[in-house]
């Protein structure tokens, strides 16, 4: 991309009232971002979704500088500059039209690598929750498989470190700019990081970790990647916030389980109860749901016997299974006309009996179909 179209998708990234969902609208219609700052006002004010105030305020930003010592910055420090709709930029988060229009990244990892998960939680992770990431990420380290958190204390920056030991590149998502790294004190993490993974953000430089940044921040957590794992939170922990973004981007989402009387495990056993995220216990539970397996399993092959042993219900979703190549949680609880927890209870359970096989997007087959 020439210096002069990165200033202009740079610049309109900077248009107050203007978010990524404007931008796409506008670049739909202008395709050229040079071109919405020349266009006359009442040609974007009659654009659906811009209106008057966004339109001045594109007709009266003039923050050049600005941009021109952003551009300076990025070339200087061989940042990255991701523009959405050109070849870089996640392509598991490109469809989403809240997706950020720039993001500034700098590491040497695929961020459209075909396996991507994100593990997110606390920032006072108890010996339990700190345990599973260690269990969780040395499981992972044959896949190989690109881990994503958010630099953070506690669950996030354990991520990091485990991925980094195990010899698997990680990435970082910062609520800030590039020119910082917050908390100061993961700054040589972030240092690792960048050799064998990275750190990216959708904030130019001079932008501090303000609070109103994360929330923000978890849009790319959970949007970059093709799952999501949490592993402990409080009962309004931020991780409920990315695990929410993440089932509105249709992503799969898992949490570990724990005691109904920790606190810092009530975010997570409501993510399961609520059917927002589904229960693992260990690593393999994860590479069983998202096929992840090294190796590949036979085929299974139903026997009567093994048919005999299962229970009602478990039968009735095989038999509907048989006759579809692939069924969603909705689809085979209108078929069978089970209530949707018996059928999540029961699809748990044919998984771990090696009979069915989960898909990314919900789906389920049986495993060989």
């Amino acid at each position: 991309m020439n210096e002069d179209l990165l200033f202009y998708h740079m610049l309109l990234s900077m248009v107050p009232n203007i978010g990524d969902v404007h931008i796409g609208i506008l670049l739909q219609y202008f395709k050229d971002p040079k071109a919405i700052f020349e266009a006359k006002r009442k040609d974007l004010e009659s654009l659906n979704g811009i209106g008057s105030v966004r339109a001045n305020a594109i007709k009266s930003f003039k923050q050049y500088d600005r941009v021109q010592k952003e551009v300076e910055f990025v070339q200087k420090n061989k940042i990255q500059v991701l523009i959405k709709g050109f070849n870089g930029y996640p392509s598991k988060m490109e469809s989403f039209s809240d997706a950020p229009h720039i993001l500034y990244y700098k590491g040497n990892a695929d961020l459209s690598s075909s396996k991507i998960l994100s593990i997110i939680g606390t920032r006072s992770p108890t010996n339990y929750g700190k345990d599973r990431v260690v269990e969780l990420i040395d499981v992972l380290k044959d896949i190989p498989v690109l881990i994503v958190s958010g630099l953070a204390y506690g669950i996030d920056t354990l991520v990091h470190k485990e991925s980094l030991r195990v010899g698997l590149q990680t990435v970082g998502v910062l609520g800030h700019g590039l020119d910082q790294i917050y908390p100061q004190s993961n700054r040589g993490l972030a240092s690792e990081m960048i050799q064998q993974g990275g750190l990216i953000t959708e904030f130019m430089k001079g932008t501090k970790p303000d609070k109103q940044n994360f929330p923000l921040r978890n849009r790319i957590v959970s949007g970059i990647a093709d799952a999501v794992v949490v592993m402990e939170s409080g009962e309004k922990g931020g991780s409920l916030i990315t695990a929410n973004m993440a089932n509105a981007y249709n992503k799969d989402v898992f949490a570990y389980p724990g005691r109904s009387i920790d606190s810092q495990s009530l975010g997570c056993n409501e993510l399961i109860k609520s059917q927002r995220a589904l229960l693992i216990n260990s690593g393999n539970d994860l590479l069983t749901f998202m096929n992840w397996q090294q190796n590949n399993r036979p085929k299974a092959v139903f026997q009567s016997m093994l048919f005999e042993e299962l229970n009602f219900e478990e039968r009735k979703i095989v038999e509907l299974l048989g006759k579809h190549d692939t069924l969603s949680i909705d689809e085979i609880a209108g078929l069978s006309m089970l209530k949707p927890s018996i059928v999540s209870f029961q699809l748990l359970s044919l998984e771990m009996k090696g009979i069915l096989n989960p898909l990314p997007g919900k789906l389920y087959t049986i495993l060989g179909h």
